[in-house]
């Protein structure tokens, strides 16, 4: 396969910095840039030059990894599952908490190459500080391995900690990347699509309190400033919801005049909320759509059939929103109340790869809420000033351990594979994804709260000065 420029500028720099500067390199490329291709070129290189013996990858959840499994094995053409034979495997993060010391003893007796994509999940410069995939790193990777090879498309964490493996300057505690690849660039190499991210705000809006009392508001943001309405009452409410996923459908049907297996995304914020969101598509806008959570049978399945397939949507929660190669998605509409920037990102990173169809637009659709709207204005920065804390006793969102009752648990070519099926791929979150009861209907109470009675306007944010 013929490399991108980026992907021979990282190889080679990656190669050199082996040679003499450390074993351990960071690579921050946008989503969507092709991260895994450079990554099995660099180890398909280490390993015809006879500097590794053995390879392996890490990722955040089972889709990636097995997206993984498969890029290797046509670099390498053969077997990348671990038995006798293979140049190496991949794992999840959560795999690295049931190996016995066997299994790192591959470490120690040979020439290990461990390749960790979306390294942001693990955090920890210590041990006191690492959140669970980082203590592992900490204690069985750091020191046995004879190189890393860290890749991330977003490199900072939500809960401030610092990640795993990584060098911070001081004293601003800013991350030092050994390679970069920004969006802005990506776009201008026509590696990745230039994103339109639409603000959907209302210019009037009456809540009414429990005593009757009626106020008004002119935007989206006043409203959630100003009142006790709540973000996730936005998007369970009726009117709201149809208009952003009418702008959706009626995008992704414009675009589907040239590519005619063009396909939207929905993020939604629970389950409930997703099947919701399916039935509206399905029944009230006539859309062709599947859904895909850990509460169906085989959603990795439902989400590769969906990648091959021409149907219009997939509604998830948080399994389609990092590191899943679906290129004919070319709309999303955001509906989840994981308001950080690190997933508003991640979320976009899924429209923006590039594909063979003619037309090559890709739309974001959400709500105009102050910290979502700081966050597409910002969009072309590739390392906003994210604050890291290092020196901390404790990270504060320490991942939980995974409760067996609530594991998925299954065994392939001898390979024990434990993960939370409907993560958002970020640990620090998981609880956020398992059914929440609290979750009200779209037809319940909360719409007798607060009423949208203006005019719904659109901001379209045209990034890197794009026509649209």
């Amino acid at each position: 396969m013929k490399l991108r420029n980026w992907q021979v500028e990282c190889l080679e720099l990656a190669l050199s910095h082996y040679r003499g500067v450390s074993k351990n390199f960071l690579c921050l490329a946008t989503p969507g840039a092709g991260k895994t291709i450079m990554a099995a070129e660099v180890a398909a290189r280490l390993y015809e030059e006879d500097k590794i013996d053995f390879i392996l990858c890490f990722s955040p959840s089972v889709s990636i990894s097995e997206s993984i499994q498969t890029t290797f094995t046509r670099r390498f053409n053969q077997r990348f599952d671990g038995v006798i034979g293979a140049a190496g495997c991949s794992y999840t993060y959560q795999n690295m908490l049931f190996f016995k010391d066997d299994f790192w003893q591959l470490l120690r007796n040979n020439r290990v190459f461990v390749i960790f994509d979306e390294i942001h999940h693990c955090a920890g410069t210590t041990l006191e500080n690492a959140n669970v995939w980082g203590e592992e790193i900490l204690l069985n990777i750091k020191s046995l391995a004879t190189y890393t090879l860290s890749l991330t498309g977003t490199p900072w964490r939500s809960d401030k900690a610092p990640i795993v493996l990584s060098e911070y300057s001081e004293p601003d505690n800013k991350i030092r990347c050994d390679y970069i690849y920004g969006l802005k660039e990506a776009v201008s190499d026509n590696v990745c699509r230039r994103p339109k991210i639409v603000l959907l705000d209302n210019e009037k809006i009456l809540v009414t309190d429990e005593g009757n009392q009626i106020d008004t508001f002119g935007s989206i943001i006043e409203l959630l400033k100003e009142s006790a309405v709540t973000y996730q009452s936005l998007l369970t409410n009726d009117k709201a919801i149809r208009h952003i996923l009418s702008l959706g459908c009626k995008k992704l049907k414009d675009i589907r005049r040239q590519n005619p297996t063009s396909g939207g995304l929905v993020v939604a914020s629970s389950v409930k909320h997703a099947l919701e969101i399916l039935y509206i598509l399905r029944n009230e806008f006539h859309q062709s759509a599947v859904i895909a959570t850990y509460q169906e049978d085989s959603p990795n399945m439902v989400i590769d059939e969906f990648r091959h397939s021409e149907t219009e949507w997939i509604v998830s929660v948080g399994m389609v929103s990092e590191g899943t190669d679906i290129p004919r998605l070319q709309v999303c509409c955001h509906l989840s109340r994981v308001k950080t920037e690190l997933y508003f990102r991640q979320v976009l990173g899924r429209i923006l790869r590039v594909s063979d169809a003619p037309n090559q637009e890709a739309w974001l659709f959400t709500f105009a809420e102050y910290q979502l709207t700081t966050f597409a204005n910002r969009i072309s920065y590739d390392l906003p000033d994210m604050p890291v804390i290092i020196k901390e006793s404790e990270c504060a969102e320490e991942p939980p351990k995974v409760p067996e009752k609530k594991a998925s648990l299954t065994t392939v070519t001898g390979l024990v594979d434990l993960t939370y099926e409907e993560s958002p791929q970020d640990p620090t979150m998981i609880q956020q994804y398992e059914v929440d009861e609290g979750i009200i209907s779209l037809e319940e109470t909360v719409n007798r709260t607060f009423e949208l009675l203006g005019v719904f306007r659109e901001r379209v944010i045209a990034t890197f000065d794009s026509p649209f």
